[in-house]
């Protein structure tokens, strides 16, 4: 059932009681919202505004590897090796990481340069999104926002940039309500757990080294969820 036709059920009351909705970056529910629920503040939150940036992270990574090198990616790639570190948060790396992540890009040229200034333009909306939890106002938001698309305007990274000033009204909305952001990653930790028993399950003999790995990635920091 399309959206829009499932907002039209509730009774008119029920839906203009509705103050706030929080939804993934879709453009199909952003519609159904503005026109099933006119009064209601539309917000995207930093969890998928987080998962986007991973997302274009990611892509350029594998177009500017094939680009340059006429192929896919290998394990003997540099950028191939930080692939895991490049979508993990600064604070999250260790300066050993940080550090095994960073020197051997930098030293690859073209290829390592480029994901390094993704990477940095990454960090710089995690920023623009943290201001949520200071209580920023809207002149420092606008601040942190002209930095990032200064910094993405000047390095050539569009797409991230169109895709941020495209959504700012509802991200703006979740600087200035902030939402479940925390819940969106419990959720993810809560599939990745279920989807990890279903591996060990249907495995008849599961190796030693597998179920180590598994049982202890909290512990190794993959498992956070603010």
């Amino acid at each position: 059932m399309p959206p829009t036709s499932w907002l039209s059920t509730p009774p008119l009351a029920w839906r203009k009681s509705i103050r706030c909705v929080a939804f993934d970056m879709s453009a199909t529910y952003r519609a159904a919202i503005r026109t099933g629920l006119p009064g209601a503040v539309s917000v995207v939150d930093h969890f998928h505004v987080v998962q986007r940036a991973n997302k274009v992270l990611s892509t350029v990574r594998r177009r500017t590897t094939a680009g340059v090198r006429g192929r896919r990616g290998r394990a003997t790639d540099p950028e191939w090796t930080a692939r895991r570190r490049l979508l993990r948060n600064r604070e999250n790396l260790t300066d050993e990481q940080f550090a095994k992540m960073w020197n051997p890009l930098l030293n690859e040229g073209p290829i390592g340069q480029r994901l390094l200034t993704v990477w940095i333009a990454r960090e710089s909306l995690r920023t623009l999104l943290a201001l949520a939890r200071t209580g920023a106002d809207r002149e420092q938001a606008g601040h942190a926002r002209w930095k990032f698309l200064t910094w993405c305007a000047d390095s050539g990274i569009p797409a991230l940039a169109i895709t941020v000033d495209r959504w700012w009204p509802e991200i703006a909305a979740f600087i200035d309500n902030r939402t479940r952001a925390k819940s969106e990653g419990i959720n993810r930790v809560i599939k990745l757990v279920a989807r990890n028993a279903l591996r060990l399950s249907q495995r008849r003999q599961s190796t030693p080294t597998h179920t180590r790995c598994v049982t202890t990635r909290r512990a190794r920091g993959h498992l956070r969820t603010a």
